[in-house]
């Protein structure tokens, strides 16, 4: 049963769903700049020839393209994008061997599972901290998608996989060259991310991590290679640290970031962008609730302040439509936390950045002056306000435009107050987290 995996991997029925998998995910091209809207030409055309290589084992996988991607705080994380081709062999590959590992995977493993959430995770990290494990043991992994070590890998993909085809085939997915800058750079370790596989292959490495702490008896949530353990006192937190440590170092052979990891109490650690205050409310004494965390209010502030910053070369409605899609996923992703108060004080800034954005529209003063009086101020005051050497931004927050461009003539235009996107944005699916 197990040497036909590759026939399975490459049955019609698989390819087909693998096909429509990475067309839905859409992406960039690689290497070879195939789009995404090629694949079903390539399936039609050459899937004979390319099914041949891969049982033979001569198909070759092309270079990765490396491409440099902003992470926050100035920093950028290096994204690597396979080419389509690869992209639907690995996809078809996932299908088939995914089955293989999800059933043992541990149910304190969150992180690019079916059925699984952040949300999910969240809820436990609080269920574990309002129990009394009001230590925490978070650990940072210094560039863990960098650092896999490939034989190790390889070796726990052997345990369940026995088709030397499939075998063959991820190891020279794992070794292939990644392109910056136009040169080629050999890889001895690390998963790239941004293939279909780097996801399962992250987890498949790290359950080794998880059956350690389940043998020690520990409390712990893990998304991707973001994870904290939960113990009830300091003592106890430093041994597991330094436990922890030795396992990473000596087992799989990866580094811990030491200025982000550490042993937190509840209101100083961050949980996937959430952060723990103390409850106030009779009878929940030492109990935390979910707020968001200043990061995650700066991430999405910058988001909108790049798509309503005057230069940006878009027009009005495609401001409007590019800020909904933000403001629904963010929502969407924080709604179980306190975040009504905050959005109604952010949906006042941002309603100025939109105003700005109108005024700067304008351009000329007499243009300025005549959309003025249209939009019913008198024609002297409309004069002076189109002739005022105040700022751009002082102008969005004066009453003149406040008393003209409204909330109500906003919408109009398809602008939704965050407060009502809140109330419409459906919460997905949270279920409520094994204990």
């Amino acid at each position: 049963m197990e040497t036909k995996m590759i026939e399975q991997i490459l049955s019609r029925k698989n390819l087909l769903q693998a096909m429509y998998k990475v067309q839905k995910n859409h992406g960039s091209a690689g290497v070879d700049h195939m789009p995404v809207c090629k694949l079903s030409e390539l399936l039609s055309i050459d899937k004979g020839e390319l099914t041949a290589k891969v049982r033979s084992g001569q198909y070759l996988p092309q270079p990765i393209l490396g491409v440099a991607i902003p992470k926050g705080e100035g920093k950028t994380r290096l994204l690597g994008i396979p080419t389509v081709t690869d992209r639907l062999l690995q996809q078809a590959v996932l299908h088939v061997i995914t089955a293989r590992f999800e059933y043992e995977f541990s149910d304190s493993s969150f992180g690019f599972r079916p059925k699984r959430s952040v949300g999910q995770a969240v809820l436990k990290a609080q269920g574990y901290i309002n129990k009394g494990y009001q230590y925490i043991v978070d650990i940072d992994l210094k560039t863990f998608f960098d650092e896999v070590d490939h034989c190790y890998l390889l070796q726990l993909l052997y345990r369940k996989i026995k088709c030397c085809e499939t075998l063959r085939l991820i190891r020279k997915w794992l070794r292939s060259p990644i392109q910056i800058n136009g040169k080629l750079v050999k890889r001895r370790k690390g998963v790239p991310q941004g293939s279909p596989l780097s996801p399962l292959l992250s987890n498949i490495m790290l359950h080794e991590l998880d059956r350690e702490l389940e043998r020690q008896g520990l409390r712990f949530v893990r998304y991707a290679d973001d994870f904290s353990t939960y113990v009830k006192t300091k003592a106890t937190a430093r041994k597991v640290g330094n436990n922890i440590f030795k396992f990473l170092k000596k087992k799989l052979k990866l580094t811990i970031n030491r200025e982000k990891s550490g042993i937190r109490r509840p209101v100083h650690f961050t949980c996937l962008g959430f952060g723990f205050v103390p409850t106030y409310k009779k009878g929940e004494r030492g109990k935390y609730q979910l707020v968001v965390s200043e990061k995650s209010w700066r991430n999405l502030k910058q988001k909108l302040k790049t798509i309503t910053r005057k230069t940006t070369p878009m027009s009005f409605d495609e401001r409007i439509e590019k800020m909904g899609e933000v403001q629904r996923g963010w929502i969407n992703a924080f709604r179980m936390a306190s975040i009504q108060n905050k959005l109604v004080e952010l949906d006042g800034w941002l309603r100025n950045r939109l105003r700005y954005c109108i005024w700067h529209h304008w351009k000329k003063p007499e243009r300025k002056r005549k959309n003025l009086i249209r939009l019913g101020v008198e024609q002297g005051q409309a004069y002076q306000w189109s002739r005022s050497r105040m700022g751009g931004w002082r102008i969005a927050q004066s009453p003149i435009l406040g008393t003209t461009i409204t909330i109500d003539r906003l919408k109009t235009r398809g602008y939704i107050p965050l407060q009502e996107l809140y109330n419409q944005v459906k919460p997905s699916t949270v279920l409520f987290p094994m204990t």
